[in-house]
């Protein structure tokens, strides 16, 4: 025969005691906050609006003590009402722009964001400590010497020696000079400092285009027939040859397979790829001669030296390659390597600047 075990139950919340009703609605958080620090808890209290962390502060100094009874109502009460709570929200706009982060438009976010602004419950300046370093290094060259000592400041000692390392000597000296005098910034000074950067780094401009403009035309020039390229990398050196250069890395193409691919990974390639698309791309390419024939070279010489003889051989059968058949295998070719990169398969070497020289 079984014997069933009764569940536990919470007992009904009692009614208040005489004491306990006399105590006013600030009192009885400034017991609770006390009670849970006694006991070790963590309260994230820096969550609150700055107005009532000051009204708890001021309150717990005002009090002197409470009885058990007192504390036990108290505690009851609270642990009541946490119960009869079914939901609760995020206060204000910022909670509510977190909680539904990646669930809206960014761009209803942003303007809501700045209509709002920029201060979230608590201190501004852990936004600052969160945001790249590329973004505070912007901020570091634009903001006066003063602004920027006491951002540093305000940063962990590594990241700070690490900004400043890559900024420019004499900005970086002027900067070092400026923190030894920030000793008496006030405090409500700092606040308004970190909420200024702050806002600088929700002050994005909405832009239309994930990519940046290098990448979009690198993309565009890949695809692009090499005559095409070619008279757009012209143009470009005559109208912004800075421009032009960076377009440059961000090209890859057939000719680039030597210098970026590892060559490790070239028996990826040739898994990847079709293999009468690779035989038309290599056969193509050993017939135009030149870097394009060093390219086909590279890749036959990093494969196995059976499938690099099989693969000359359907070369010679395949005969004469028309243009452009050759260069549609050529961007199939690359294509397959892009493939392979954004699974994380392969990695490409990024060129310097005396290798693009070079190839240019």
């Amino acid at each position: 025969m079984t014997h069933s075990t009764p569940l536990a139950q919470l007992a009904p919340p009692r009614a208040a005691s005489p004491a306990s009703a006399r105590l006013t609605r600030r009192q009885k958080p400034a017991i609770i906050v006390r009670f849970l620090l006694k006991e070790g808890a963590e309260l994230p209290l820096t969550d609150l609006p700055d107005p009532l962390q000051a009204q708890l502060t001021t309150q717990m100094g005002s009090m002197r003590y409470v009885d058990r009874s007192t504390l036990a109502d108290v505690v009851a009460e609270f642990a009541s009402e946490l119960e009869a709570m079914g939901l609760t929200f995020p206060r204000g706009v910022a909670g509510a722009l977190s909680a539904l982060d990646g669930r809206i438009s960014p761009q209803t976010a942003a303007r809501l964001r700045k209509e709002a602004g920029v201060r979230q419950f608590g201190d501004p300046w852990e936004q600052v400590r969160a945001a790249p370093p590329d973004d505070l290094l912007d901020i570091l060259s634009r903001e006066s010497t003063e602004i920027a000592a006491v951002m540093l400041s305000k940063l962990d000692v590594a990241r700070a020696a690490d900004l400043l390392g890559r900024l420019p000597g004499d900005r970086a000296r002027r900067i070092t000079y400026a923190m030894s005098q920030t000793g008496a910034v006030t405090p409500d000074a700092v606040d308004r400092i970190g909420l200024a950067l702050a806002a600088q780094l929700h002050d994005v401009p909405e832009t239309a285009f994930d990519d940046g403009p290098v990448e979009r035309v690198g993309a565009i020039l890949n695809y692009s027939a090499a005559a095409t390229r070619d008279d757009v990398l012209t143009g470009l050196d005559e109208t912004d040859q800075d421009f032009a250069n960076l377009v440059r890395k961000a090209i890859f193409t057939f000719v680039h397979i030597p210098a970026r691919l590892v060559p490790a990974d070239v028996p990826k390639i040739t898994r990847e790829v079709d293999q009468p698309v690779l035989v038309t791309a290599l056969a193509s390419a050993t017939d135009q001669g030149g870097d394009l024939a060093a390219a086909a070279e590279f890749v036959l010489g990093n494969i196995s030296k059976r499938m690099a003889e099989a693969l000359r051989e359907e070369m010679q059968d395949l005969g004469k390659v028309k243009p452009r058949d050759g260069e549609a295998a050529m961007t199939d070719v690359v294509n397959a390597i892009r493939t392979l990169e954004a699974r994380g398969e392969i990695t490409l070497t990024v060129p310097d600047d005396e290798e693009e020289e070079e190839n240019a």
